[in-house]
């Protein structure tokens, strides 16, 4: 996908850059609540939990929204481990949530700037269009050594997480009758 999205700006010329996206059978207003409590010790990330939780992430996904796990502001720290996670870069509620940081390796900085953006879109038919972005800005010449071997671990997690999000989005729906 070449659209630029939200949070495109915060890196100009991605080393690699991957949009994964997904129609979900539901109003918008369905999806967002989904993506709003995203994190570690919220509402996780509707994938593999086991998985997570091998690398010590401690990680559950939630199968209900939660109004406590709603309010996300720039600047919040969106968790990944119970030791760090990504900064709230942008938020706009019922649309758009960009993250923004790095993972540390020990006490080595990421070689990378990152950027993870979740954006709910109107689709036909009152449905919703989910995109997910990664971009990666490389900040050290050996950062692609690092990161692109393990692109597909990510392509793999993400997938798993949009239809995580879709399957709970649509059974909400289909509860209330919307």
């Amino acid at each position: 996908m070449d659209s630029a999205l939200p949070g495109d700006e915060l890196i100009l010329h991605p080393g690699l850059s991957a949009t994964r996206a997904v129609t979900v059978r539901a109003d918008p207003a369905a999806v967002w609540p989904w993506v709003a409590q995203l994190g570690q010790g919220r509402g996780g990330f509707y994938s593999y939990d086991a998985l997570e939780n091998l690398v010590g992430c401690n990680i559950h996904s939630a199968d209900h929204i939660d109004p406590a796990w709603q309010s996300v502001a720039v600047g919040d720290e969106i968790r990944l481990h119970p030791d760090g996670g990504l900064q709230v870069a942008l938020v706009d509620p019922g649309h758009a949530l960009v993250l923004r940081g790095g993972v540390p390796m020990g006490t080595t900085l990421p070689p990378y700037d990152f950027t993870w953006t979740f954006v709910v879109q109107d689709a036909p038919r009152g449905d919703a269009r989910l995109l997910v972005r990664e971009r990666y800005g490389y900040v050290k010449a050996w950062a692609p050594l690092l990161v692109e071997p393990v692109s597909w671990i990510s392509f793999l997690m993400s997938r798993r997480m949009l239809l995580g999000i879709k399957q709970r989005a649509e059974r909400s729906a289909d509860l209330t009758g919307e």
